[in-house]
């Protein structure tokens, strides 16, 4: 069952925010309008990219009919606001050349709000691969949520979180192919761990290959790394428990299992916060 923690976190800011679709709802009272250069993006958001094209199609239309929906930010300090959500409109407004934007201020923490700003990003159908990869990333190391939580959250499949996080493991040459469109996630993930990937990524676009076309050139080189070659021999009973064992701590792990039957578990953390929870989980088998 789903930790409660994580209820209602499905729709993103849109839950905590109540309707800002226009300024006739509840929280017009709270509408401001603000200089244009008072506001700064928030910097932890997945969304790095946004498309030329786009913002010059949305800053036409601001020019006619304003920004109608308004800016969700919050108060750093004097003239100093930090978008929670609406950085596409704030960017394309100045594209407009707009002196000010409408706004609605909200009080809330540094940690919900970048839980919640990477949920709503995730949640836009126009991230790229490596914007969702990251955004994934993010909600496991810093928020400990596991992958089967953000399938229930986000509403996308256990897979497409496992396979879409792998993508950081990718190089970032790689990682910009993909952002570019030159290569796709399918492409790439058959390039994991695989020696002079960098290389072979330049094949696969010059060649103009399918995916499985690109799976067998990668097979074909043999490069896979040692673990890559040890997990094809462990018994499929301890791979299934492994990556079970993976799904519910949100963090990387290897059973290792001899023939007499003795091995050893290892977990594998990228900060503190992880080894805090594997210790904490630890503990709570010897109470």
């Amino acid at each position: 069952m789903m930790n409660t923690k994580f209820k209602g976190l499905g729709k993103g800011l849109s839950a905590l925010m109540g309707d800002t679709n226009g300024f006739k709802s509840q929280e017009s009272r709270d509408l401001n309008k603000v200089p244009i250069e008072f506001i700064k993006p928030n910097p932890h958001q997945p969304r790095k990219f946004f498309d030329k094209n786009s913002l010059e199609d949305l800053s036409q239309s601001i020019k006619v009919q304003g920004v109608i929906q308004p800016i969700v930010v919050r108060k750093k300090a004097e003239n100093n606001y930090e978008i929670i959500a609406g950085e596409r409109r704030w960017r394309a407004a100045q594209l407009a050349q707009l002196h000010e934007v409408p706004v609605i201020v909200k009080d809330i923490d540094d940690k919900k709000i970048l839980e919640l700003s990477i949920i709503e990003n995730i949640q836009r159908s126009d991230l790229n691969a490596i914007e969702e990869a990251i955004g994934f990333q993010n909600l496991i190391e810093q928020f400990n949520y596991t992958q089967e939580q953000l399938s229930d959250v986000l509403g996308k499949s256990r897979s497409h979180i496992a396979n879409t996080i792998r993508l950081n493991l990718l190089p970032e040459e790689i990682k910009d192919m993909i952002i570019n469109n030159y290569l796709s996630p399918g492409h790439a993930r058959c390039l994991i761990n695989v020696q002079n990937n960098i290389e072979l990524a330049k094949e696969i676009i010059n060649k103009n290959l399918t995916v499985r076309q690109a799976e067998e050139l990668s097979k074909g080189k043999k490069n896979f790394n040692k673990q890559k070659i040890e997990n094809s021999k462990i018994d499929p009973n301890l791979l299934s428990l492994q990556n079970d064992l993976e799904l519910s701590l949100g963090i990387k792990s290897i059973i290792k299992n001899n023939k007499n039957n003795k091995g050893q578990i290892s977990f594998y953390y990228n900060n503190l916060e992880q080894l805090n929870k594997i210790v904490s989980v630890l503990k709570s088998f010897f109470k």
